[in-house]
């Protein structure tokens, strides 16, 4: 079986990679643990178990490369692994939570964490961060079963394990979680000044108008280029509240104006979505005016939110930002929002965040 540096470089000597000594620096971990998975199991009835090889906790900054790499090692894996974005497998956790304590059971994390140990060997996580507190109250007691089950977990994150559920209420109950990351996975630094996902929206053309099957062919293109094909749901909670988001890969998300903007959310639900993404595709914004100035509002500050938090914004609409409304009470004030939109289509905007 190839090793994972092999198959790296023969993905850049065909062109589907670029070369990057930082990934290059991550592959070692990740290869340790292949290979450690690959090795036969000698069974016995007296024989232990084989302790299972530390996960990989992978940090650093947007559009590094971390997913890519992580893509990488599942597919070379010869054992059974889920490749999940953390969000969308707690969101399943807290389903599975509360259907079991409608069937009566008292403590429903043990049979949880047992039903996905059972399934497979390896946890590949894509973003783990943790800002909800449902979540923060109860990773603790699900990862420690979860790895005495022997489950290997490697994952992705924007931020240090320390950093994690900063300035979280009770973060106190939550900080023996990082402690016990610490202990099961290596934690490695992905340190790259380029942004390959930045380099592939360089000079491609971001804002479509109007919206119409050319603006969708390109869109499609630029789709397939960020996220490889690969895509899920991923609903988003918001107090009381869920955000859906029906498309999304690896920070990249893909929905209709109808989808974001028809729907009765708020500032709250714009500021969780910009924290989530890191490129948002919006497809299909309206002319707007009095017809629908509620939806226009509701664009306008999800655009706001989108703006402050440097999301990179791809969109198609009736018209280019400076007459997108050009009637009705709110015209004037969208004038800053025509001025945003405008701005973000710069090719060396966003993604610094």
């Amino acid at each position: 079986m190839q090793s994972l540096l092999e198959i790296y470089e023969a993905r850049v000597a065909s062109g589907q990679l670029k070369r990057d000594d930082a990934q290059l620096a991550a592959l070692p971990e990740l290869e340790r643990i292949r290979a450690d998975l690959a090795k036969p199991v000698k069974r016995g009835f007296f024989r232990k178990a084989p302790e299972p090889p530390k996960g990989l906790y992978l940090w650093g900054g947007v559009g590094r490369g971390k997913s890519m790499l992580m893509d990488l090692f599942v597919d070379a894996l010869s054992v059974p692994a889920r490749r999940v974005h953390f969000h969308a497998f707690m969101q399943e956790i807290h389903t599975d939570m509360h259907r079991l304590r409608s069937e009566g059971v008292e403590d429903p994390i043990k049979p949880v964490a047992k039903a996905v140990s059972d399934a497979v060997r390896v946890l590949a996580f894509d973003e783990m961060q943790i800002t909800d507190i449902t979540d923060a109250m109860i990773v603790g007691r699900l990862f420690e079963q979860l790895f005495e089950a022997g489950c290997v977990v490697v994952t992705t994150s924007n931020r240090v394990p320390d950093d994690l559920y900063k300035d979280g209420l009770n973060r106190q109950l939550f900080v023996p979680f990082i402690g016990l990351l610490k202990d099961k996975l290596v934690v490695k630094e992905l340190v790259s000044e380029k942004d390959h996902r930045q380099d592939r929206l360089q000079g491609a053309q971001v804002y479509f108008a109007p919206a119409n099957a050319e603006a969708r062919s390109k869109i499609d293109g630029l789709w397939q280029e960020l996220t490889h094909g690969l895509e899920e749901p991923l609903v988003l909670h918001v107090k009381t509240r869920e955000v859906e988001l029906p498309r999304y890969h690896n920070g990249v998300a893909r929905a209709t104006f109808f989808d974001l903007c028809g729907k009765m959310l708020g500032p709250a639900d714009y500021l969780k979505l910009a924290e989530t993404v890191r490129v948002l595709i919006i497809e299909d914004v309206p002319q707007l005016g009095r017809s629908n100035f509620n939806e226009a509002k509701r664009f306008v500050t999800l655009i706001d939110a989108l703006y402050e938090a440097k999301v990179r914004l791809i969109a198609s609409a009736a018209a280019q930002p400076e007459m997108l409304y050009v009637e009705g009470s709110g015209s004037f004030e969208f004038e800053r929002t025509a001025s945003r939109l405008r701005e973000m289509q710069d090719a060396d905007w966003g993604m610094e965040a």
